[in-house]
């Protein structure tokens, strides 16, 4: 059982790296605010060219569908200082988060 769990904590998963910025976010469901803080996200409704983000401790984001972004850049590079102990964002979902790949011409298209 032990060589399975390994197996499966490092398999990789490849998203393509300049997709549509909100379809990653829904996807990822993990915001990262400005001070650093890692957010799990309830819900995150569309307004055109805006969304906005509820998190699970409540908080709400407004955010642009921009693909350079900070927080654009923050997620994919993985980029956080500590994650929200309101949000209690699960272990699995860091891991599975960190083992992800973002490149420029292979993986999900979303």
């Amino acid at each position: 059982m032990r060589g399975v769990s390994q197996a499966s904590e490092e398999k990789k998963r490849y998203y393509r790296k300049n997709v549509d910025f909100f379809n990653l976010v829904e996807k990822i469901k993990l915001w990262p605010s400005r001070s650093g803080t890692l957010h799990g996200i309830k819900s995150m409704t569309r307004r055109g060219n805006t969304a906005e983000i509820v998190t699970h401790c409540n908080r709400r984001f407004i955010i642009y569908n921009s693909k350079h972004s900070r927080a654009a850049r923050w997620l994919r590079n993985k980029l956080h200082f500590g994650v929200c102990p309101h949000c209690r964002i699960p272990e699995w979902k860091l891991q599975k988060y960190s083992s992800t790949v973002m490149s420029q011409h292979y993986g999900s298209h979303l």
